[in-house]
């Protein structure tokens, strides 16, 4: 049941970073904030997911900034 729960959490972070923001800046704090915040709650490193959720939400945005507005 855990384990679920924390797959359905992880699988939560990352579709918040499809909220990215208008200017570079945000783009890096929203994911930022949500990399940190799912890896706190899952346990995991907060550094690690704060940077990994920036890079990871940037890039989502370069790729579809159509989705992003």
């Amino acid at each position: 049941m855990r384990r679920a729960f924390i797959t359905i959490l992880a699988g939560s972070g990352l579709f918040a970073l499809a909220a990215c923001g208008d200017t570079f800046g945000e783009q890096a704090l929203l994911g930022a904030g949500a990399g940190a915040g799912t890896s706190a709650v899952i346990g995991g490193s907060v550094a690690t997911g704060a940077l990994v959720g920036a890079a990871g939400n940037v890039a989502y945005c370069k790729a579809y900034p159509g989705r992003c507005r």
